[in-house]
């Protein structure tokens, strides 16, 4: 990037430090401003994130996949599923994605609005729901619990969280780190943690993977 553009992405993350008011309006800004999902969907991270989600579902049978917050799809782009629903809560975010996998009949994608109430696990069901660097977005305590209900009541098997897990204050104004291993046991008992997989790339994600399954599956 060269001075210009660092110029531009500093003012343009300034601007959003100011004008978002909540979790969603940030992310519908920086997407409508061009900015990406991150480092994390992309290079060592990004294959590193695909090599484990597809194995998981080769070697488990998974034959839908619904994903809560697709982001910009490039993540996507490396995934080897069956049939996937992507959902976000950027209207933008939703449009890029429906226009890079366009020739995809594969992959469905789904704007849904935070503010609203209801369980999106009463009317959308697939055999693996997954979270990719999202719970530490969620900054707000209700948008948080929201979430882990609907990605949890949204799976019929499975669900992949790829996040940090414990609580520390950060400089970042669109982070906030939480222990959501504690909460996930507590609000969903039907679901117990079987396994986590380490990123290899600490300099680049404080995340790891954590895997749930429903009991008796």
């Amino acid at each position: 990037m060269n001075v210009f553009g660092r110029i531009g992405h500093l003012l343009g993350q300034a601007w959003l430090n100011i004008a978002a008011r909540t979790t969603g309006d940030y992310w519908e800004k920086r997407y409508r401003l061009g900015m990406s999902s991150g480092a994390g969907s992309a290079g060592d991270l990004a294959r590193f994130k695909a090599k484990v989600l597809n194995a998981f579902v080769r070697d488990h049978a998974v034959r839908s996949v619904i994903e809560f917050g697709c982001g910009d799809g490039l993540q996507l782009e490396l995934a080897e599923y069956p049939a996937y629903l992507g959902l976000d809560v950027s209207q933008a975010a939703v449009r890029m994605c429906a226009r890079r996998f366009a020739a995809d009949a594969t992959k469905s994608f789904l704007w849904y609005d935070e503010s609203q109430g209801g369980n999106l696990g009463d009317f959308l069901q697939a055999d693996l729901a997954i979270s990719l660097d999202v719970v530490y977005h969620l900054l707000e305590d209700e948008v948080y619990r929201k979430y882990l209900k609907n990605l949890f009541g949204a799976s019929r098997r499975h669900v992949i969280v790829y996040s940090s897990n414990r609580e520390e204050k950060v400089l970042a104004r669109h982070v906030r780190h939480r222990r959501f291993l504690d909460d996930v046991g507590l609000a969903h008992p039907e679901f117990r943690l079987t396994g986590t997989v380490e990123n290899p790339c600490r300099e680049q994600s404080f995340a790891d993977f954590y895997f749930f399954s429903r009991a008796g599956d």
